[in-house]
């Protein structure tokens, strides 16, 4: 990612919005100032694991390529590390209430504008295949794996099908998990058709597995989350 890229300009812009979205879905408990640092505790923790998720999935593949370790991450790092800071936030401020269907509507929210990011810039390519109608050219030519729109098309459902939620009172403390559960077992399958490195003598890249971590982390949460459905929550 370079500086003044469109990528980094549409992830400030992502920042931005979803910190004033957040106070918006927020606002009957905004006197509260620990949901600001709840808020920027799932930052600082989704960079560090976009970061950390990167250097373990396939950052010794570029051990020579100290521009791609440097400005290498992962946006499914960034869901466990985001994760992990909330909830350590949350215990550490002593704040008792869900956060989570706040999160459910700024997350896909930040993500489809980081993915435009990638579209614009031509990363987080998909893998060489046959050319079809619905292929993309980038990188020499060839013809790719739309994996970067397909990202988006599903953020756009999941935002989508959250604010319905919302509205209809649906799953309430729990639109989160099942983004966690929905985006882990997306990813899982699509990463067959992303161009990433691949662990020796498999399909499957350390993404494969950090899926499937989300996947289980949410259904964890989500059940646990169900059995105690009177808790308080925002949003």
């Amino acid at each position: 990612m370079r500086p003044g890229s469109a990528y980094s300009v549409l992830m400030i812009i992502g920042i931005l919005l979803a910190a004033w979205v957040w106070g918006r879905i927020t606002r009957s408990e905004r006197r509260d100032p620990r949901l600001t640092y709840i808020y920027i505790a799932a930052l600082a923790g989704a960079i560090v694991g976009a970061k950390a998720a990167f250097l373990l999935a396939e950052g010794w593949a570029y051990e020579d390529d100290w521009l791609a370790l440097l400005t290498g991450r992962s946006i499914t790092g960034a869901l466990l590390g985001g994760y992990t800071a909330v909830e350590l936030a949350k215990r550490r401020l002593r704040y008792a209430s869900a956060t989570g269907d706040a999160f459910a509507v700024i997350v896909p929210m930040g993500l489809i504008l980081g993915r435009v990011g990638c579209l614009i810039e031509g990363c987080c390519q998909g893998a060489v295949c046959e050319a079809h109608w619905w292929t993309l050219t980038v990188g020499g030519g060839h013809s790719r794996w739309p994996i970067v729109p397909m990202e988006i098309a599903f953020n756009g459902a999941m935002l989508a099908f959250v604010l319905l939620a919302r509205h209809r009172s649906w799953l309430p403390g729990n639109l989160f998990h099942l983004y966690l559960i929905a985006y882990g077992l997306f990813r899982f399958a699509t990463e067959f058709a992303r161009d990433t490195t691949r662990l020796d003598g498999t399909s499957l890249s350390g993404y494969h597995l950090i899926a499937l971590t989300i996947v289980v982390l949410g259904v964890e949460r989500f059940v646990k989350r169900s059995q105690s459905a009177n808790a308080p929550r925002i949003g």
